[in-house]
């Protein structure tokens, strides 16, 4: 099949399957685990059994119907795509969108290959001196991360799919409470759905990540930490407690100028991440806390989230 071809049965813009092509190239892929393994490795990953069995419903058999010419050099090429860039850190989609109502093999074609880079990514853990229990905490954000998809009615996974590859890459490690992304001279802060964002918790994690990088990565110089969140938009002062643990958190950094960010809505992040829904009307928003009762209120009142950035030494 030419390009044009495979774009026309997946049902996406060939400008995207050529770049697939154009990233990828005839780079290697990676084989998946044996299928036998693999319902072990999900579970390491922290896959929900409801999402376990969709995965293993959908497997890649060599004689699955279920399983297109057209999707089978998809997955292929995203897996050589991701692996050409093992080490990067930027932010790197795995290939097009797909129309996931098309079945377990539409829908989990990136989770399939994610799986099959595991063993690319724990070698390249074992390469730095990493140890086994921060590898399995960081790669298991795949089964937080389609738990958060199943919640939201698969409206997350066309971001996650992206996010993922910083994890299969070692562009980031889950250390702790905070997941630390490597970068230039920065190192950027994400904050995982995992329990309260307690201070001792952040301190906790921040000592391990100034003892971590030098060690494992000691010819990068980082002199930051750096976050990019609608957590650090003081306007939630006007809504939480001094002593909360947002504004504890926010409090740390030196907020930048502010600057509209290019393709991202904030408001529509407030709704991702506090409410797990992109489609509940503001009126039918739960208020069970009191970050909740803020950000939909905000939004009623015509009023619009900001996305911040700040940063603090490290």
């Amino acid at each position: 099949m030419d390009l044009e071809e495979i774009a026309a049965r997946l049902g996406v813009p060939v400008e995207e399957v050529e770049r697939v092509q154009r990233l990828a190239g005839d780079r290697p892929s990676a084989p998946l685990p044996a299928k036998a393994d693999a319902p072990a490795m999900l579970d390491r990953l922290a896959v929900r059994p409801d999402d376990a069995a969709e995965i293993m419903a959908g497997w890649p058999d060599p004689d699955s119907p279920l399983w297109t010419p057209e999707l089978r050099w998809l997955l292929d090429r995203s897996i050589a795509l991701v692996r050409a860039d093992l080490g990067g850190h930027g932010w790197l989609p795995p290939g097009p969108e797909l129309d996931r109502d098309r079945g377990p093999a539409w829908r989990h074609l990136y989770v399939y290959a994610y799986l099959a880079l595991v063993d690319v990514a724990m070698g390249y853990h074992r390469e730095h001196g990493i140890a086994a229990d921060v590898s399995w905490a960081t790669l298991a954000d795949l089964g937080r991360n389609l738990a958060i998809d199943r919640r939201m009615h698969r409206e997350g996974w066309p971001v996650m799919q992206s996010w993922l590859t910083l994890h299969a890459r070692g562009g980031l490690y889950q250390l702790g409470r905070l997941q630390h992304h490597r970068g230039d001279t920065a190192i950027s802060l994400h904050i995982p759905d995992a329990g309260p964002l307690t201070p001792e918790a952040v301190s906790a994690s921040l000592d391990e990540a100034r003892a971590f990088f030098p060690r494992h990565f000691p010819d990068e110089h980082y002199t930051t930490f750096a976050c990019g969140s609608w957590l650090l938009d003081p306007q939630l002062l006007e809504y939480l407690p001094e002593d909360s643990n947002i504004v504890r958190f926010q409090r740390r950094f030196e907020l930048e100028p502010y600057e509209a960010p290019e393709g991202l809505d904030p408001d529509v992040e407030v709704l991702r991440f506090v409410f797990r829904s992109l489609s509940t009307p503001l009126d039918r928003l739960p208020r069970d806390t009191v970050l909740q009762r803020a950000a939909a209120d905000h939004l009623r009142a015509g009023r619009h989230w900001q996305w911040r950035r700040g940063t603090f030494p490290i």
